[in-house]
């Protein structure tokens, strides 16, 4: 399959797909007679893999680092434990990050009338003075 069916039927962009051909995330893909990038399902598979790592927030230097070790790496097994350990440590200190932004705003919200306004209002005074 080509590149346009490849990228539809994964749900990434073409230039997706040649941006990971670039930097090694995938390995350079057979072209056709006609010098066309042929995809099989080895090759979708690897790619539906990374867009499904990226969905979990791993960069792509981590990624890369990952691929690298799955790729080249014999007994590389403790690596990538360690580097998918580290990739829940980072989306949980996001998670915490939104939940602590969830939680202020909802106190917002419970408290406008008793708490927000009066701190707008209170900013608006200062602001007034300083003019």
């Amino acid at each position: 399959m080509n590149i346009k069916e490849a990228s539809h039927k994964i749900g990434v962009s073409s230039s997706t797909i040649r941006y990971y051909e670039k930097i090694s995330l995938i390995p350079p893909i057979l072209r056709n007679q006609i010098g066309i990038r042929d995809f099989d399902q080895h090759m979708i598979a690897r790619i539906k893999f990374i867009k499904e790592m990226r969905a979990a927030g791993m960069s792509i230097k981590a990624l890369q680092k990952y691929i690298h070790l799955f790729d080249k790496v014999n007994n590389s097994q403790n690596e990538q434990i360690e580097l998918l350990k580290q990739q829940v440590e980072i989306m949980e200190e996001k998670r915490d990050d939104i939940q602590f932004a969830i939680n202020h705003l909802n106190y917002k919200i419970n408290h406008f009338y008793d708490h927000t306004l009066k701190t707008e209002q209170e900013l608006k005074a200062l602001e007034k003075k300083k003019h």
